[in-house]
């Protein structure tokens, strides 16, 4: 069997996060989220896997090519839309396939529910179905599949996981999946509802927090790097080679920190954190619940929480990130959120700076002492 993976799209709503890299190459547990797509196919005995490209395709190239699998790569040069995107593949597809976002965390036994079946979508509950493709079932069969709408009918939502076989080209009339699936219900072909047990799609970026907490659960231990034999370390833990934890650190996992690391004195890193490469945490600095990428330095007596903070950033000495709930603007919608700061690439704030739910672009700096509350801050900003 054959498998295609869509990881054309940017990822809108993610910003800044996307700016420099698709949404299927934003780092959680420290890889990117297409890596766990391709990891459920390859368990399933799935290799045969074709990715189609598009946004920034030369980062998830790059990726590709250093597995050590016969993935083909396919460019659909616009984004127009995900039907659009499996067009681009057509011409490679020999049979029955299965449809998969590159953007999508899927559990390994949820693609081995669907791989067998003929015409089928696996589906999961959400509480936000008008961001999805919502469906009415019938019997264990899809009875209808209506597209972000205003008004959701369930709670049921299509995952945008999908087995087709070459006669899903047919129906496709526009560029949306979602409409070509609608047309092969009209046609009378039944389309089965396979319910997932583990799938998670981050609509917003403080998604990602949910989807890192879900990955680290499966966080393999390895301490790699160098830890005082004054450190305290619980918990499920992966430390990265030649990182160093230094003492009184005490880290509560699941945790992950990447390569090169400098860690602490006197830091705490709670659970549900993931530290990318050549991250430095200076002392008496708390970091929880929170995404660090690589080559960012947090200074001395901070704290951060329920954060996802970008590469290459700088944050001063005694920076404060608190979770609080808020409303923002997202893609021209109001939208209900609740999380500590958003932080894209290259931001560089000052000392006493204090975050609560709030969206700071990427190459943004913030002049010290000062709050950021409930508000999306513009690429390239001075804040002073």
């Amino acid at each position: 069997m054959q498998a295609v993976i869509l990881a054309a799209g940017e990822g809108k709503r993610v910003r800044p996060l996307t700016w420099s890299r698709p949404k299927s190459m934003i780092p959680v547990a420290n890889r990117p989220i297409i890596a766990y797509t391709i990891d459920a196919l390859v368990k399933n005995g799935i290799r045969d896997i074709i990715v189609v490209v598009g946004y920034r395709k030369e980062q998830v190239t790059r990726f590709l090519n250093q597995l050590d699998l016969p993935i083909e790569v396919v460019v659909q040069e616009k984004q127009l839309g995900t039907a659009h995107a499996l067009q681009q593949a057509e011409s490679r597809i020999t049979g029955d396939f299965l449809l998969l976002p590159g953007d999508n965390y899927i559990d390994t036994h949820s693609v081995a529910k669907i791989k067998d079946v003929k015409n089928a979508i696996l589906i999961k509950e959400h509480l936000s179905p008008s961001n999805f493709g919502v469906v009415s079932i019938q019997d264990g069969r899809v009875d209808s599949i209506v597209e972000k709408p205003a008004h959701a009918p369930s709670f049921l939502v299509s995952t945008g996981i999908y087995s087709l076989n070459r006669d899903f080209f047919r129906y496709v009339r526009g560029n949306n999946m979602t409409d070509a699936i609608a047309c092969m219900i009209e046609s009378g072909t039944i389309i089965n509802a396979i319910t997932a047990d583990d799938w998670q799609d981050a609509i917003y970026p403080w998604d990602l927090l949910i989807m890192n907490q879900r990955l680290l659960k499966h966080l393999p231990v390895a301490r790699e790097g160098t830890s005082s034999r004054h450190a305290t370390i619980n918990g499920p833990v992966h430390i990265g080679k030649g990182t160093t934890i230094g003492p009184n650190t005490v880290i509560s996992g699941p945790v992950i920190i990447g390569n090169n690391c400098t860690i602490g004195p006197n830091c705490v890193i709670l659970s549900d954190t993931s530290i990318g490469s050549r991250v430095t945490i200076e002392p008496m600095s708390l970091i929880g619940n929170t995404i660090v990428m690589d080559d960012t330095t947090i200074s001395s007596h901070s704290r951060i929480m329920d954060s996802v903070i970008g590469e290459r950033c700088t944050l001063a000495d005694h920076t404060s990130i608190y979770m609080t709930r808020g409303i923002l603007e997202i893609e021209g919608f109001p939208t209900l959120s609740e999380f500590g700061a958003i932080i894209g690439d290259n931001v560089k704030s000052g000392s006493f700076v204090r975050f609560k739910n709030c969206i700071i672009g990427n190459n943004v700096t913030l002049e010290g002492n000062r709050d950021v509350c409930s508000r999306v801050i513009p690429d390239n900003s001075l804040v002073i």
